[in-house]
């Protein structure tokens, strides 16, 4: 097996479009949560969100004609490809199309078209649907685009397992370029889930957070006793990965590795988290990384803000490392950039490799009250410096019961 590394990111969510924004308003615990001004907005019952800001410059590098066959989500998912792609200084240069993939997760795809066409056909009763409905809304298409755009004819994979999507997107692109198979992916995650149609669907599922009237960007409290639940975002992450010996001679700035990968499956509910389903899923990616609990470092928590998750991620984390792990920091980002679903995994990836870059544990922001339930080390309110973390834990539950874990390494 070949060591991964990850040759550069492309990112774009409701903390900035670029790496070092996001990076600069995550260790600065800035919310990208706020109430949503819609149109539709007054038939929510939890109006917030954590929308991605585009202008104009954002999108002059975009074909009008190729926009207009994107949903937002493949939109998003090429931007940050093509950012990531131009961080990498070269990654796709010398490397035969056939040896490089796309490697993609969503959980809800092009859900925006859909829902817009559902309205015309239902709604309006009308019977002229856009003739570019079916290519707006298939799952497959922000990868397909990617593919197109930087002409890759190796595998291009799309991966929907919920909120764990992305997260099963990269893994399984490391096993492909750590295994000799392909040479460079482009993988990460993208979802663009704010349709009234999906915002209604999951309030119907009560999982979704209360408003904090006196500050809504304060809604999403992971591992907080007052938590209400989850606040859905919008977003994109990519990265760039390709074995690590390629990367250092062509001098990469490599934002760190790919050390293992594990994936299970619940079997038991299709929403309620499983405690042994995810512990599983943490000590399969150690095995594959080769490396004892005690050589973890940091974790960054799947950590939605539900009463369920929250206390099953601590008592998962709890069988792993036994006693440790009261003192492993754990970090759980979406209390700052929503749940972007499929995409969740991708962000946090970056994140999770940001965070060892600058030797930073990230905040758990919003974490008022104390749950004896959740009783490890969140991190709350402050990022903390000086955290010299060499190996973390990026941890993806979902829906159906499929949990997926990635084991990062810092770049050394």
């Amino acid at each position: 097996m070949r060591r991964v590394a990850v040759s550069a990111a492309g990112v774009y969510s409701s903390l900035g479009n670029s790496v070092a924004e996001v990076w600069c308003r995550a260790r600065a615990g800035r919310s990208g949560v706020h109430r949503l001004d819609i149109p539709f907005a007054s038939r929510l019952s939890s109006p917030i969100a954590a929308t991605v800001r585009l202008d104009a410059a954002d999108v002059v590098g975009i074909d009008p004609l190729q926009a207009r066959m994107l949903d937002r989500f493949s939109l998003l998912a090429v931007l940050a490809a093509k950012q990531a792609v131009a961080a990498s200084q070269g990654a796709l240069a010398g490397v035969a199309a056939e040896r490089c993939g796309v490697f993609l997760g969503t959980g809800m795809g092009g859900t925006l078209s859909m829902d817009d066409g559902y309205q015309t056909l239902y709604g309006e009763r009308s019977d002229r649907i856009k003739p570019f409905t079916v290519l707006l809304g298939m799952h497959n298409a922000a990868a397909a685009w990617i593919g197109i755009e930087f002409g890759l004819q190796g595998p291009s994979m799309t991966y929907s397992t919920a909120c764990s999507s992305s997260a099963v997107a990269i893994g399984e692109a490391w096993l492909r370029v750590a295994s000799g198979q392909l040479d460079v992916v482009i993988t990460g995650g993208s979802e663009a889930p704010l349709s009234l149609g999906s915002l209604k669907a999951w309030e119907a599922l009560h999982t979704v957070a209360k408003p904090q009237p006196d500050d809504p960007s304060t809604s999403c409290r992971p591992f907080s006793k007052d938590r209400s639940g989850l606040v859905l975002g919008e977003g994109a992450a990519m990265l760039v990965i390709e074995p690590w010996e390629r990367a250092m001679a062509r001098g990469a700035d490599v934002l760190g590795e790919i050390l293992g990968y594990g994936h299970t499956n619940d079997a038991s509910h299709i929403t309620r988290p499983g405690a042994a389903g995810q512990a599983a899923a943490m000590r399969a990616a150690m095995s594959a990384a080769g490396i004892d609990p005690c050589e973890v470092h940091a974790i960054n928590a799947h950590g939605t803000a539900t009463q369920a998750n929250d206390q099953t991620e601590t008592q998962a984390i709890r069988a792993v490392f036994g006693k440790r792990a009261e003192r492993i920091p754990v970090s759980a980002t979406k209390a700052m950039h929503g749940h972007l679903l499929g995409a969740a995994g991708a962000l946090e990836c970056l994140l999770a490799l940001l965070a060892m870059r600058h030797a930073t544990a990230l905040p758990t922001m919003h974490l008022c009250q104390v749950d004896p339930d959740c009783d490890l080390d969140y991190v709350p309110n402050v990022a903390r410096e000086d955290v010299a973390a060499g190996v973390m834990l990026s941890n993806s539950f979902a829906f159906g019961g499929s949990n997926a874990v990635l084991v990062l390494g810092a770049a050394k």
